[in-house]
């Protein structure tokens, strides 16, 4: 089991002090127990499984063509400097008697994104997943994000984005396939 809010807030309290600043003044009073919460908060995946989050809303179905949810919004921290990124996922599936109900893609794009990662490691999961709730013949992720850690220090390069892929199954091994996806994720 993680830290308690109360337990982390000391630390941050720490923080605050070493950054220089009077952690008692007016405005910082509250501010370690409000950041304990938020750090808690941004990070719940960790707090849920995969079989919880799906509960059982694998439904069976005759479908057996490409299936797309696109502009799932996300927000994550890096591991590297716990700075945000934010972004959207497109995920696409091609089920094989089986469909995934479609909130539990948002959900499971929020369980792996409130966690500490790379977002490299965020697409592989997803996909990753979804394979394996749903048995699809393929599964494709694409992500795109907006990192804070480049925009904010370092390089500071404001419009940079960063675009991953993970194509499994026929995605993989059918350029049509993944041309189909890369096609329809495109169009607006």
């Amino acid at each position: 089991m993680s830290d308690s809010p109360s337990k982390i807030s000391k630390h941050y309290r720490e923080i605050i002090r070493g950054l220089g600043e009077d952690p008692d003044r007016e405005g910082l009073r509250d501010t370690p127990m409000r950041a304990a919460k938020a750090i808690r908060f941004l990070t719940r995946g960790y707090q849920q499984t995969l079989a919880e989050l799906i509960n059982d809303a694998v439904f069976a179905s005759t479908m057996d063509e490409m299936v797309v949810v696109q502009d799932i919004e996300l927000y994550s921290l890096c591991e590297h400097h716990l700075l945000p990124f934010i972004g959207k996922c497109h995920i696409a599936y091609i089920p094989q008697g089986k469909v995934l109900g479609l909130s539990k893609f948002a959900r499971i794009v929020d369980m792996y994104a409130r966690r500490l990662q790379i977002q490299e490691n965020l697409t592989w999961e997803i996909a990753t997943a979804i394979e394996q709730v749903t048995r699809a013949s393929g599964v494709a992720v694409v992500i795109e994000a907006q990192h804070m850690c480049m925009m904010m220090r370092g390089v500071e390069k404001q419009n940079s984005l960063m675009k991953t892929s993970m194509m499994l199954g026929s995605f993989r091994d059918s350029q049509a396939t993944r041309a189909e996806f890369l096609n329809l994720i495109n169009k607006r």
